[in-house]
């Protein structure tokens, strides 16, 4: 026979929908986020290869307990599918240029500085270690980072303050921000370059009704392109 006490269920629909209104949950995300900067800092070294990975994880499971997938973030295919495959490939070009040409050029001209390319490893004339480089443009950065910061993050954070287009605008900005953070090891140019470009993929996931695609296209173009100035001892052009 069965017992009631009075206490109602909870369906995991109810759970996971109260998650997905939870602010807490937010602030926990983003301690987490914090969490994993502190543990890549110089010194602690408590992050094995790539802190992306970390950041990827935390993501999914944050989906997960909300009952939610990448697809309701940007990540799916849409009819369009070219067209975004296009509008990707041309923002990315157009990034790439306005790098190279316009923001390099006068940031290092302000600070007296390139990016800090030294934790990288060298691979001018090295084909074995520019395929790898490759690799890890179109995965780990391309999917990776754009699947963390403007999938994810971008969303959560516009989340706790509020899915109007002011909260959208400060939740751009501040992710853009802490992007370009997560470059420090490339020197205050560096970060300044990779906090520009987060603010350009940010802009170019809303120009495509924040499809995941053409950010993804994006990234890995402008990446391919400086990957390749730097096989060929190019990089930085000036």
């Amino acid at each position: 026979m069965a017992m009631d006490f009075g206490i109602p269920a909870r369906s995991p629909q109810g759970v996971r929908a109260r998650l997905r209104d939870s602010k807490l949950l937010i602030l926990v995300e983003l301690a987490a986020v914090a969490a994993i900067f502190v543990a890549d800092q110089p010194g602690l070294h408590l992050i094995w290869f790539s802190k992306t990975l970390y950041l990827l994880a935390l993501g999914w499971a944050s989906l997960l307990v909300r009952g939610m997938g990448w697809r309701d973030v940007g990540f799916r295919i849409t009819r369009g599918w070219w067209f975004l495959a296009f509008f990707g490939l041309v923002a990315g070009i157009l990034m790439e240029g306005l790098e190279l040409f316009v923001t390099q050029p006068w940031l290092q001209q302000l600070t007296g500085q390139g990016p800090d390319l030294s934790a990288l490893p060298d691979i001018t004339g090295r084909p074995g270690q520019f395929a790898l480089g490759l690799i890890l443009v179109w995965t780990l950065a391309a999917f990776g980072e754009e699947l963390v910061w403007r999938a994810w993050l971008l969303n959560r954070l516009a989340d706790l303050i509020g899915r109007r287009w002011w909260g959208w605008a400060i939740s751009l900005v501040a992710i853009s921000v802490v992007f370009g953070l997560a470059h420090l090891y490339q020197g205050v140019t560096g970060v300044a370059e990779n906090a520009v470009d987060g603010l350009l993929l940010g802009l170019v996931y809303f120009a495509s009704g924040r499809n995941l695609w053409a950010t993804i296209i994006a990234h890995g173009v402008t990446d391919s392109v400086d990957l390749t100035l730097m096989f060929t001892g190019h990089y930085p052009p000036c």
